[in-house]
């Protein structure tokens, strides 16, 4: 099991130390133009989690590979670039540009922005430009708010992605409290962190049901027994995210927890408990019958 972070929660150039303890580091999402972002505020706390609203801002694609990657490359971590776009056509563009490049692991394609149709056909279409344009290893993340994820994921499966990022953030509001006016600039924003989790991993387990593809799990990961749930549910690799905000040492803190919550569980190693909430005889059911009788 690898341990990554989402994308946009954490800039590796400003904590190294970080992304260092990654197994792969994620980038912020590339756009083919530049991209100023939306108006402040653009994070706004809430209760169980967070807001954003960043607007996909970034330096655009030839910048990106120009300039930014070289300095990412030098961390000497892989790197997942996570590519978006407004068409089947700019993801396409963009994963072409980074076919030859040495410095790159794989792509997550970010299938999940407000100006992507969500539809199961779109988010096929995207994937498969995107295989058409490059060899490298393709992650297609996905909305928990589409009406159907798992058929979502039969869908970019068959059209040549390699692996499943779940999930995005989901749609929230936050009011001020004196003004009850929205607190973000642009009134709605993702919503990540704890209260995200149960979402996230019913996602996982259902995808795992239908789709044998290598699964990122994220969504409200802040400890070691997240992580092990996810990996229950069917998630091979796992994301921190908005936990990193407030915990930069999250990495190495998540892993001793980890590996804690295995050996308390029974598991000598996490593959173990991979997929194992699938398992009506699994270890963990096993010691939790046990423990009632």
């Amino acid at each position: 099991m690898r341990l990554v972070n989402a994308s946009g929660c954490l800039d590796a150039l400003t904590a190294p130390d970080t992304a260092r303890a990654l197994d792969a580091f994620v980038t912020k999402t590339v756009t083919p133009l530049p991209r100023g972002g939306n108006a402040p505020a653009r994070i706004a706390e809430t209760d169980g989690g967070m807001l954003n609203s960043i607007g996909l801002a970034n330096p655009g694609r030839d910048e990106f590979v120009g300039q930014t990657l070289p300095r990412l490359a030098a961390l000497g971590v892989p790197i997942w670039v996570s590519v978006g776009g407004f068409g089947a056509h700019e993801y396409a563009e963009t994963c072409a540009a980074l076919d030859e490049r040495g410095d790159v692991d794989a792509i997550e394609l970010n299938l999940s922005c407000p100006n992507v149709e969500e539809a199961p056909e779109s988010a096929a279409e995207i994937v498969a430009a995107a295989r058409a344009a490059t060899r490298k290893r393709l992650y297609a993340k996905l909305s928990p708010a589409n009406w159907d994820v798992p058929e979502v994921a039969r869908a970019v499966e068959a059209a040549g992605a390699d692996g499943l990022s779940l999930v995005n953030t989901i749609r929230g509001l936050a009011l001020d409290e004196r003004t009850l006016a929205p607190c973000l600039g642009t009134a709605t924003g993702g919503y990540s962190g704890p209260a995200l989790k149960p979402i996230a991993l019913a996602a996982v387990y259902a995808c795992r049901r239908v789709t044998q593809l290598p699964i990122v799990g994220m969504g409200g990961v802040m400890n070691g027994r997240d992580v092990l749930e996810f990996v229950a549910c069917g998630a091979n690799d796992v994301a921190l995210g908005t936990v990193l905000f407030a915990d930069p040492d999250a990495p190495a803190r998540v892993r001793d927890e980890l590996a804690a919550e295995l050996s308390a569980h029974g598991f000598v190693n996490v593959d173990d408990a991979f997929a194992c909430a699938h398992d009506e005889q699994s270890p963990v059911r096993v010691t939790r019958a046990l423990s009632a009788m």
